[in-house]
């Protein structure tokens, strides 16, 4: 009896500990980067991000809007790897750029990074987005745009973008958003508003899945698409020249420069065997044997 009560307290402290590696397991793998469905004021939500200043290539469709700032690591990869899926499913990239503020007396922008923040939510200039985003971070200065340091707007801009990041935070945070950048805010299939701090790429695929958008793009790599015959010819309507003639290559086998082949034998005509008589078809009949006859004696003088 004591073993068998100590067997069943081992197999239960076995589940247990299974069961809980198996929740461990789901939430670290899967559960923690789903998105959060917003469940507290989305109204709120949507109308502050209709109210910022994002930009936009134009494209229409769906709009996806992405929170961020210039340095942000993962904002990058996620501009460089997904957004072109999003544009392939019909989805509009909004992206909205911030300048972080200040902490412990230290900078986190730079002078440049401010001036086209500033810019960027007056003009919303899409060109100049994307020679920023292809310009390295230390090698953009800004040139041409207007400082926003020392001029009383455009820094009043650059503290309105970094009041819109803190209460959307805020407003996301109440319904249980994990803050990461890039923040990434969109519409499901059902039209729920659902929201992402997006720095692990492991919760990209379900923006995806979301709005439709392929893993892949394009084809397999090294297919050459086949030859249209109206691309073959030339623009000017010029007939194409016909393929040449060419001798017969000779075998690999063969051994070069070497004497050549003999001509083929002639074939003469086997000269007929001749041919045997016919047998007779009859056997010619016999004679019949002489009937003996008795002669009579003579006398011989």
């Amino acid at each position: 009896m004591r073993r068998f009560i100590l067997g069943s307290i081992v197999a239960a402290v076995i589940g247990l500990l299974l069961a809980g590696a198996g929740y461990w397991a789901y939430w670290n793998f899967y559960s923690r980067f789903q998105p959060v469905t917003i469940s507290r004021n989305p109204a709120e939500v949507q109308r502050l991000l209709d109210e910022a200043s994002w930009v936009s290539d134009g494209s229409g469709g769906q709009p996806l809007y992405i929170v961020t700032y210039r340095d942000s690591a993962s904002g990058h990869r996620y501009l460089r790897d997904e957004a072109p899926k999003l544009k392939a499913a019909g989805v509009e990239t909004r992206f909205i750029l911030f300048a972080r503020p200040d902490a412990d007396g230290a900078s986190r922008s730079t002078t440049a990074e401010r001036a086209t923040v500033a810019e960027l939510w007056l003009s919303r200039d899409w060109p100049l987005y994307e020679r920023w985003m292809a310009t390295p971070s230390g090698s953009w200065t800004a040139a041409g745009l207007p400082q926003a340091d020392g001029n009383l707007a455009r820094s009043a801009v650059v503290e309105a973008g970094r009041r819109f990041d803190e209460q959307l935070s805020r407003m996301l945070r109440a319904s249980g958003v994990k803050i990461s950048y890039p923040l990434i805010l969109w519409r499901d299939r059902d039209g729920f508003l659902k929201a992402c701090g997006c720095a692990d790429s492991r919760a990209w695929a379900f923006i995806r899945d979301d709005v439709g958008a392929p893993d892949r793009l394009g084809g397999p790599t090294g297919a050459v698409p086949p030859l249209d015959e109206d691309q073959a010819a030339p623009e000017d309507g010029t007939p194409a020249m016909p393929y040449p003639d060419l001798p017969t290559i000779p075998p690999m086998n063969a051994p070069p420069n070497g004497p050549a082949a003999a001509p083929p034998a002639q074939v003469q005509n086997p000269t007929p065997a001749p041919t045997r008589p016919a047998a007779p078809s009859a056997r010619p009949s016999s004679r019949a044997a002489p009937t003996p006859t008795q002669q009579e004696d003579t006398t011989f003088y």
